[in-house]
């Protein structure tokens, strides 16, 4: 499941903790992702990831978001996943709960 692959991977590369949902109780800075669509073709399965990256100031979101881009570049290191491409990233600040964030989106194949 490309979900468990992307946690364990982000969770050992990151210094933040990484979640799939959002937490009851959310410390300063982490990440959240999510899968938002994925297909298969030929048995190969491909999907697409939104990983938002939250933190204390906009600077702090967009500096994680940098560390999370660098580390979905290089997760085609793992065997499992053969292709990572950054489909865009952006300022993804929720106004209503003035919370900074971050989103990257990444098309894997695996």
């Amino acid at each position: 499941m490309i979900e468990k692959i992307i946690l364990d991977y982000l969770s050992e590369k990151l210094d933040v903790p990484v979640y799939l949902e959002k937490p009851a109780s959310v410390p300063e800075r982490y990440v959240v992702f999510e899968k938002t669509g994925s297909s298969r073709e030929n048995f190969i399965n491909s999907a697409t990831i939104a990983i938002q990256s939250y933190a204390e100031s906009m600077y702090e979101a967009a500096n994680l978001n940098e560390k999370v881009k660098e580390a979905m570049d290089s997760i085609v290191s793992l065997p499992s996943v053969s292709k990572s491409r950054l489909n865009g990233d952006y300022n993804f600040t929720d106004t209503t709960k003035k919370q900074y964030r971050y989103q990257a989106v990444y098309d894997l194949t695996f």
